[in-house]
């Protein structure tokens, strides 16, 4: 099983009303919650940790994560708050307004933590849930016990607005980085994390040289490479659609990842080392894939195994 850690949350879609205006309408989302829904929906035995609220929000993510075979024994269950993200849409760019206050899955706490069984044997992290404290230090702290054995997929989808420490965030990232088998950046979030003046490719062997056997650099509608520590390099073009808009893109480009990894048996610590590239090429048109369906439709919507 492959058990997605990280947020779940509402995000709240602008749709026109009968009123002229436009209302918002919830919709089960959030980076890591999007991953886990994909690779269900794909096929994938896949789990979900994460604190969910008991609200009528939480029961919209829980029933969601049902409905597309997602694994719900790991969910912590809370009577705080879901979080909200409202979205702006401008061009079929999404940006958000967070309200994560106090919510359930910020407050995840170490001690809530569930012991894995050996079923679980891959996890992926990634998205607000590694910036907003004291979750975070929760999801770091379960990378850290039950990483060494298992396959890691690390995504920091960088949201600057949320670090309220940036020291302490890059030390707690770094810390993740190293412990990951295979870390996924866009091009601003490595920008962010390599400040240096290099070339992209160089701060991608920056990452490398921390620990990762494989880095994914995704560049929009320019497509992916696929960095290995080896040093070889593949790159794949992105799926050209008509976009109706990019809520939950990258999220669903890494559950395509992850489900070629898992089906080519090539999603362990020991094959990933000596990943070879064709296997490599094609977890990224697999993810490129994956990803087109997911922006010709409104909201963070993957798709099904035979959509494909």
């Amino acid at each position: 099983m492959i058990l997605c850690c990280g947020e779940a949350l509402i995000d709240m879609i602008p749709t026109p009303t009968t009123a002229g205006r436009d209302g918002f309408v919830p919709h089960a989302g959030g980076a890591v919650f999007n991953t886990s829904i994909a690779l269900g929906r794909l096929g994938v035995q896949t789990g979900m940790l994460t604190g969910l609220s008991t609200d009528m929000f939480g029961q919209q993510l829980s029933d969601a994560l049902r409905a597309s075979h997602v694994d719900t024994s790991h969910v912590i269950p809370s009577d705080r708050p879901t979080t909200l993200a409202f979205v702006h849409l401008q061009d079929g760019h999404a940006t958000y307004s967070f309200f994560d206050e106090n919510s359930a899955g910020r407050m995840l706490a170490i001690e809530d933590l569930p012991a894995l069984s050996s079923e679980v044997s891959s996890l992926y992290f990634g998205g607000i849930s590694l910036a907003c404290e004291p979750g975070a230090n929760t999801y770091a702290t379960l990378l850290r016990r039950e990483g060494a054995d298992r396959a890691v997929m690390l995504d920091p989808n960088i949201r600057p607005q949320f670090i309220q420490d940036i020291d302490k965030y890059r030390h707690r990232l770094d810390r993740m980085m190293a412990m990951a088998d295979i870390v996924k950046v866009s091009d601003e979030d490595l920008n962010w994390i390599v400040p240096a003046p290099l070339s992209l490719k160089e701060k991608v062997e920056t990452v490398l040289d921390a620990g990762p056997s494989v880095v994914i650099l995704t560049r929009g509608s320019e497509g992916a490479t696929g960095f290995l520590a080896d040093g070889s390099e593949v790159t794949v073009v992105a799926s050209r659609v008509e976009i109706a808009d990019t809520v939950g893109a990258g999220d669903t480009f890494n559950a395509g990842v992850l489900a070629k990894l898992y089906e080519l048996g090539a999603l362990q610590k020991t094959k990933l080392r000596s990943l070879a590239v064709d296997a490599l090429e094609q977890a990224l048109v697999h993810g490129a894939r994956v990803a087109a369906v997911t922006v010709s439709r409104a909201g963070a919507n993957p798709p099904w195994a035979d959509e494909l």
